[in-house]
């Protein structure tokens, strides 16, 4: 058997993949950007197309990694898939791509939830899977098809998430993993199995809905077809895979009850890993990737890509003018951010830029920055923008704590976890405890992890996390500042009150 793992991670703004050894170190990594299309108020979508050409282009790139190295594509074990959640890829039978695919942070189903949630009950919705019905999800999106593309809709055979839709393209075959279920509304978040009378009344015929697959299951091998597209080999393990946050979740070491996974990816949010059903109208549940767990998560449109807006807008003015095009953007942003005291002086935002998700579940909420005046700076506009990254961590997680769970530390991971400024920010705010595993690859290593455990690498999730996930460092909440964070938190909290009736 092969010694090395590799991990597809379908983001929202790129597909990255790496190349790990058994042992969890990189041996090699690449991305691929693609675009996000905003064709209207409210919609937003990617081409699934764009997202194979993006794996297709990460793999060449670490085929010629391994090449350079000396590493045989017979020694790759297997490949694991993570992807973005609440996809509705809308396929016909030979696999071709019908439309494209309304993302995450797309809500032009608004007036159809509505509608279903008075003709069938959210309260009966809810009980059945976990979640409450809302445009963001893959029902939603299904059922909008039907009612604005109905050429789509009676052409379609299945509906795919977007790891499923890669594992497609690679190996042939048509599988729903069981973690990325908790976007339709007719699965039962208690069995694990599709609910068809649920299915029936929703109106979503049984045919779109795939066979479901444990995460780490075997679905097929690489085809000859694929071989040749990503310079891999024919015959190469697909593990089914699953979501994002729940990969990284696994990647960064949340395995037991209890364990919580800070997310600083495009979206930001919290993973808390239970072993019992566990729910909250206002919060996200799904299955982790690990058997017998769920995920208990607050999602927030407001993560990572807060600073990637703020780069796009005040970025490229701020390197050119102050000369200092060797430094990164974002670093030089955590420079201006750190020279700013905690509270942002009395500048509060709220990072609801694409609405919001958890805990408010507006789609109409909008960003917001309060309190400025001509002494503040740059540098209010950046460390108030982490703060208010940090106060919707916060507000998941008491939502997540009155319903029941229990946060003891956050394991954060993906980009803005290498901000230490950033993160030392969200432990002050949230009074949590942070620790920072290799952040920048925990979701592709936790796609790796299953295809690890799915072939036999690893005989256990246990012993794949306590060989191969290791702390680099810890932030420990600055108990001097509680009073200043708590004061802005509860200005946070009374501005959606206070704005909620404007955002229409």
């Amino acid at each position: 058997m092969g010694q090395y793992l590799l991990g597809i991670d379908i983001g929202t703004s790129a597909c990255k993949a790496a190349l790990f050894s058994s042992d969890g170190n990189v041996i090699a990594n690449a991305l691929c950007e693609y675009p996000v299309y905003y064709p209207k108020q409210g919609f937003v979508e990617q081409d699934p197309n764009d997202w194979w050409k993006g794996t297709c282009s990460s793999l060449r790139d670490i085929s010629e990694a391994m090449k350079e190295r000396g590493i045989s594509p017979e020694e790759i074990a297997g490949i694991g898939i993570d992807g973005q959640g609440w996809a509705a890829v809308a396929v016909d039978g030979k696999g071709n791509v019908l439309c494209n695919n309304p993302i995450w942070l797309d809500t032009r189903a608004a007036d159809i939830c509505k509608e279903i949630n008075i003709k069938i009950g959210s309260e009966k919705l809810f009980e059945l899977c976990g979640n409450p019905l809302s445009p963001t999800y893959t029902t939603a999106k299904i059922l909008w098809y039907e009612k604005n593309l109905p050429d789509v809709f009676a052409k379609t055979e299945k509906i795919l998430q977007s790891n499923s839709f890669i594992a497609m393209k690679l190996a042939g075959t048509v599988s729903q993993d069981i973690c990325q279920s908790y976007g339709y509304h007719c699965f039962d978040m208690r069995k694990g199995v599709w609910d068809f009378d649920m299915c029936e009344a929703l109106g979503i015929p049984k045919k779109f809905l795939p066979k479901i697959y444990a995460c780490h299951e075997i679905v097929g091998t690489l085809s000859k077809e694929a071989a040749r597209e990503t310079g891999l080999i024919p015959g190469i393990p697909v593990a089914a895979g699953g979501l994002d946050a729940a990969c990284g979740s696994l990647g960064a070491g949340v395995l037991r009850a209890g364990d919580t996974q800070e997310q600083g990816g495009q979206a930001g949010g919290m993973s808390i890993c239970t072993d019992e059903y566990l729910c909250d109208e206002r919060l996200i549940l799904s299955f982790h990737v690990v058997p017998g767990r769920w995920l208990l998560q607050g999602g927030s449109t407001g993560g990572g890509g807060v600073m990637r807006w703020l780069e796009r807008e005040l970025g490229s003015p701020l390197t050119k003018n102050d000369r200092l095009p060797e430094k990164k953007v974002l670093e030089i942003f955590n420079e201006m951010a750190a020279k700013v005291p905690a509270g942002s002086d009395g500048v509060v935002f709220l990072p609801y830029m694409a609405g919001e998700r958890s805990p408010i579940w507006n789609p109409n909420a909008k960003g917001v920055y309060y309190g400025l005046d001509f002494n503040k700076t740059k540098g209010h506009f950046i460390r108030a923008g982490m703060e208010g990254v940090a106060f919707s961590l916060r507000h998941n997680l008491e939502v997540a704590q009155h319903a029941g769970a229990s946060v003891n530390e956050l394991r954060a991971m993906g980009g803005s976890a290498n901000s230490l400024l950033w993160t030392q920010i969200k432990s002050d705010v949230t009074g949590k405890p942070v620790v920072v595993p290799a952040s920048d690859t925990a979701t592709t290593l936790g796609a790796a992890i299953l295809a690890g455990v799915g072939v036999g690498v690893y005989s256990s999730f246990e012993e794949a996390v306590d060989k191969i996930v290791v702390i680099k460092r810890k932030h420990e909440p600055n108990a001097a500042l509680k009073s200043i964070y708590d004061k802005n938190y509860e200005v946070y909290r009374k501005l959606y009150e206070k704005l909620e009736e404007l955002f229409v």
